[in-house]
């Protein structure tokens, strides 16, 4: 037998609702998929997203076409191989998830950590942005004193209502030495955006991301042109394909898997990025450790690292990251570096993997009760496998 794949369902419970200028959010639903090949297992995470148009009835339709075209794959390295063929026409969430699971079955099998696997620079410590979503001014000063007094020294504000400036003010009261960012998720018309970058000046923004809708280059040029805060393309900078007309607009690019389709299409994009003298931020959606650390891997390219969705959860159902004190540790060990609270379902002697020794040293998330998951298909045996390349691509 090949590469088998499976899947299942679970929900996803935000601490506290995380309100941006477009919605709130209090959950969502996590697809974990699974691929294994003789006797080694790779996962990976896509998330239901009402913004990106991505429900579960499309991610378990996405993945059935998946799991029919990696049937006669001996190997997962055919199967990389031929990626972009396999995951072609899919949503990019759900083939950033297949090319996590595909990138963790590699790692395992050859003995690696990803980031060694795609020749990315080692992540090391990485410092990451914690949100702060649309409360009040005086909730967001004390949310980010909390945090500055747990370690974080960036912080992130969701920006786009009457109080943007107000609330930027407290938070810069309580955190004078973090690095801020300010993500208005286009909520802001040009003229506006101006008027606010202006009235921000003295509290020292570090980036700025998408300030207004996307679609609108020559505004954003704008923008861009009329304020001296790092301006950050993030929902007009979904691929690869965008970033050659976003050179003389932007600063910067925000890199998100779960919008380009994965490891291999981010890592294109970041060589992309720096050959349009592009910064990089890496970004992400609310998901677990699982959906995170894929783009952890890719870090050791970032200017900005804004991965904190594990951080959001009530329950966050996979550990490996840290990230409570506002610094990532990825612990070097092979694939993706992250292994389940809780044993996995879809597992047929029923039982997770057991834990890496080095994982102990990451701070732990508060114990929660284990949310409710579903199987959507069956486990198959797996063959034999040749050692992975030294880098692949």
């Amino acid at each position: 037998m090949g590469v088998t794949m499976s899947w299942r369902s679970s929900p996803l419970v935000l601490r506290e609702p995380l309100r941006i200028s477009r919605s709130t959010m209090d959950r969502r639903d996590a697809v974990t998929v699974r691929l294994d090949h003789a006797g080694h297992t790779g996962y990976g995470e896509v998330v239901t997203s009402v913004f990106a148009g991505l429900g579960l009835d499309r991610i378990h339709a996405g993945l059935t076409v998946l799991r029919s075209r990696t049937t006669g794959y001996a190997t997962p390295e055919a199967l990389h191989t031929e990626l972009p063929a396999v995951v072609a026409g899919l949503h990019p969430g759900t083939a950033a998830a297949f090319d996590a699971a595909l990138h963790d079955l590699l790692g395992r099998l050859a003995g690696r950590p990803v980031h060694r696997l795609v020749g990315a620079p080692a992540p090391g410590a990485v410092p990451t942005a914690y949100t702060i979503g649309l409360v009040s001014p005086t909730e967001a000063g004390r949310v980010a004193g909390r945090l500055v007094a747990a370690g974080f020294r960036i912080l992130k504000l969701k920006a786009g209502d009457d109080h943007d400036v107000a609330r930027v003010a407290a938070v810069r009261a309580a955190a004078p030495d973090a690095r801020l960012l300010l993500d208005p998720n286009g909520g802001w018309t040009a003229e506006a955006a101006v008027r606010r970058l202006d009235a921000l000046a003295g509290y020292r923004l570090d980036a700025v991301e998408q300030p207004i809708a996307a679609g609108q280059l020559d505004r954003l040029a704008w923008v861009a042109a009329r304020t001296p805060v790092p301006v950050v393309a993030d929902e007009d900078a979904a691929t690869e394909a965008d970033l050659p007309r976003l050179a003389s607009v932007v600063a910067g690019v925000n890199i998100k898997l779960a919008k380009c389709g994965g490891i291999r299409a981010a890592t294109r994009m970041v060589t992309a990025a720096g050959e349009h003298g592009l910064a990089v931020m890496l970004g992400c959606l609310v998901a677990s450790s699982l959906g995170i650390a894929p783009a952890l891997h890719l870090a050791g390219y970032a200017r900005w690292v804004d991965l904190d969705g594990h951080l959001l959860l009530a329950d966050d159902p996979w550990t490996g990251l840290g990230g409570h004190d506002g610094t990532l540790r990825p612990t070097g060990t092979p694939g993706l570096g992250v292994t389940p609270r809780r044993p996995d379902p879809l597992d047929p002697a029923g039982s997770a993997p057991p834990p890496d020794p080095t994982a102990s040293a990451q701070p732990a998330a508060s114990a929660h009760p284990a949310a409710s998951a579903h199987p959507a298909a069956s486990i198959q045996p797996a063959a034999s496998i040749q050692p992975a390349a030294e880098v692949i691509r």
